[in-house]
């Protein structure tokens, strides 16, 4: 079993697989994902939704992907005995692998350096820069500092625990996408 999120990291990881490993299975999640890649021309080898197969079903040498918030969970049990693996950014941290009780870890990060963060900016050249997710109020000091229009987007489900949660004493203005 290949945990990995529903969108983006899992389809990246089935890109890489090799079809020939045998029947590839997906939770509900990532399939829904991999339907909405498929429909715009991104190939993906053949996935099974777990979900439409029968109850007795013989799970050996099948790859699972999943979402890694069903670790654990009775979900995994009607597979049986299985290795499991994590596809995380976070597995580059020492001990990840292990405080997730998964056998295997793969580094495999969707976050872009600064570098390359800026590079992205500057080629697209847009009127405002949304941030979300991560350190977004240093990004946007920066980026207001060097000319850019630069915005944080309240995303949904963030939380006390989050980097830029507590701030750091940059008095950003926090909006919503404007409709279109």
């Amino acid at each position: 079993m290949l945990y990995g999120y529903a969108i983006g990291k899992s389809q990246r990881l089935l890109a890489g697989l090799d079809p020939t490993i045998g029947t590839i299975y997906c939770h509900g999640a990532v399939e829904k994902g991999n339907q909405q890649y498929r429909r715009t021309g991104i190939a993906l080898p053949d996935t099974t939704h777990v979900g439409s197969v029968a109850r007795k079903h013989d799970w050996k040498g099948s790859m699972i992907v999943a979402v890694p918030s069903v670790h654990g969970t009775p979900w995994v049990k009607k597979f049986g005995y299985c290795s499991t693996a994590m596809a995380s950014g976070w597995m580059a941290v020492r001990g990840a692998r292990r405080r997730r009780s998964v056998d295997r870890g793969f580094v495999l990060s969707d976050h872009v350096d600064w570098p390359d963060l800026l590079t992205a900016i500057d080629a697209c050249n847009p009127e405002t820069v949304w941030l979300t997710h991560g350190c977004t109020a240093s990004v946007a000091r920066y980026l207001n500092e060097h000319g850019r229009n630069a915005k944080i987007l309240d995303a949904l489900g963030r939380t006390e625990g989050d980097e830029d949660a507590t701030g750091d004493g940059f008095d950003s203005t926090t909006e919503e996408l404007p409709s279109s």
